[in-house]
């Protein structure tokens, strides 16, 4: 049986893998959490992830069909400088950039309304 590296590919052989940008299980807890209370009030419907070499995102969707409704990025080019973590609107608009997720994320979180 041939060697081979953790994730089970035979040692000597490109690891594809590697060179791409993920989410770690930690940011896309946080991020799943968001969109399935999104989901619950009625605003989202559906996400993609797609990852690259030099990005990973999470694309949010009102309805399936449409264009992202929102995309939260994770660059790590970025992350000395800006920050690694981008929240970006459907017109390409930056909402929100920094090196935590959880405040970043807070830009799509909906206020509470008072009920009269």
């Amino acid at each position: 049986m041939a060697d081979t590296d953790p994730i089970g590919l035979p040692v000597g052989t490109r690891n594809e893998r590697a060179d791409v940008v993920s989410f770690d299980r930690r940011e896309l807890d946080s991020i799943l959490n968001l969109y399935g209370r999104m989901v619950a009030l009625g605003e989202w419907r559906d996400y993609a992830i797609d990852f690259t070499r030099e990005r990973a995102v999470f694309s949010i969707f009102r309805r399936a069909a449409e264009v992202p409704i929102y995309r939260i990025e994770k660059d790590p080019r970025l992350a000395r400088r800006q920050g690694a973590y981008t929240v970006v609107s459907q017109t390409g608009l930056i909402l929100k950039r920094g090196h935590e997720l959880a405040r970043v994320l807070a830009v799509l979180e909906k206020p509470l309304r008072a009920v009269n």
